[in-house]
């Protein structure tokens, strides 16, 4: 579920040396699921594990995750890194604003986990976002543009050059394109 460097296990090992006895880490998210979504690590001392939480052993410590966040961390990892800024704890959860589905899980969830996982957060940078709206006869895959994305002079690059691409080389055989079913208005909202 978690990955947690060996350099990451001696931080927290340190840290926890001056808690109370018997402390561990909790790792969760915060709005799992959702765009807003948050990793987070804490300490975690024994009266607040509850009977529902999974805990996974480390070397000299536990790391707990709550039933909620659990499916959220999936191939989570934590490292801790130095560079000439100094040293910092990272948390990487690909999946946490959207839960990881099965490969063989039917094709729009596969591709909304795609637009959630990978695309969304990209176009985020500049306001926008893009939901799937439906997957035609055909097997065009119909989005619609939002936020900063609507009425940007760049979203049909953005469309044939970024996402068109990604899509189809994800769910090549199963997708021959990608469409817009937005009707662009520029305006204060763009992103230029």
């Amino acid at each position: 579920m978690i990955s947690i460097s060996d350099t990451a296990q001696a931080h927290f090992c340190k840290l926890l040396e001056k808690q109370e006895p018997d402390t561990n880490i909790r790792v969760f998210v915060v709005n799992p699921g959702t765009p807003s979504a948050e990793c987070g690590v804490s300490y975690c001392p024994p009266d607040a594990v509850e009977s529902t939480d999974t805990t996974l052993e480390f070397n000299g410590f536990d790391a707990v995750v709550d039933a909620e966040s659990a499916p959220f961390l999936s191939e989570a990892e934590i490292d801790f890194v130095t560079d000439q800024m100094g040293s910092q704890l990272t948390l990487k959860a690909p999946n946490a604003k959207a839960r990881k589905v099965d490969d063989d899980a039917p094709l729009e969830e596969r591709i909304n986990y795609m637009i959630e996982a990978e695309i969304n957060p990209q176009l985020a940078s500049h306001g926008g976002k893009v939901m799937l709206m439906e997957i035609t006869d055909k097997g065009e895959a119909i989005l619609q543009f939002g936020g900063g994305c609507n009425g940007c002079s760049m979203v049909d690059v953005t469309l044939k050059d970024g996402i068109e691409k990604q899509m189809l080389a994800q769910f090549s055989g199963e997708l021959t394109a990608v469409k817009d079913a937005t009707e662009h208005e520029a305006g204060e909202h763009s992103y230029y």
